[in-house]
């Protein structure tokens, strides 16, 4: 059985368990560590307080202040690049009303500085033409533990047949157990 999140748990047991976000906001609540940030910040946060008692202050990100200038096919992605209505109406200019700010294009931002917004224009593209092949997976980022679990559950061919709800409580069966999380055949 899953143990209570307290300042007692031992960090091996903490990070053996899945904890919902909101969990881990409530405890940092409790024990005055920032509740702000992803749930992995949070995540580590609260194992740097269970193993020396610090309270580490969360990363506070430089605000980019409102790009002035027109935006064009040659305006160059910086570094703080941020997806704002005013980039949005120009890929919807760009591309076309389908146009929208996927996970794909938003890490194309940030690991692609230094180049255009035409280059991007061409990587939302060729995103798109990957995307009509029927082969074409997307992959989850890390922190969707759910949803990793519930794309697997359905993969799997003993499931077939299997509803939501099937999904629902095989995933809450397993994040009360110590280890992965990730759905085994």
């Amino acid at each position: 059985m899953r143990p209570q999140l307290t300042k007692d748990i031992n960090i091996e047991k903490f990070k053996q368990y899945y904890w919902l976000k909101e969990e881990l906001q409530a405890f940092c609540r409790e024990h005055l560590i920032s509740p702000a940030g992803s749930k992995g910040e949070i995540a580590n946060r609260i194992e740097v307080f269970l193993h020396s008692g610090e309270i580490l202050q969360p990363v506070r990100r430089a605000k980019i202040s409102k790009v002035d200038e027109p935006l064009s096919l040659d305006t160059v992605i910086t570094e703080g690049h941020r997806c704002s209505q005013q980039v949005r109406a120009f890929f919807q200019e760009a591309i076309g009303p389908k146009f929208h700010f996927s996970t794909y294009i938003q890490n194309y931002f940030k690991n692609n500085i230094g180049n255009t917004y035409r280059d991007a224009v061409n990587a939302w593209m060729e995103e798109e033409e990957r995307k009509r092949d029927p082969a074409f997976s997307k992959a989850i980022a890390p922190q969707f533990e759910y949803n990793q679990f519930t794309k697997d559950f359905f993969a799997d061919p003993n499931n077939k047949g299997k509803t939501r709800q099937d999904a629902i409580q095989a995933w809450n069966t397993i994040k009360q157990l110590p280890g992965s999380n990730k759905y085994q055949q």
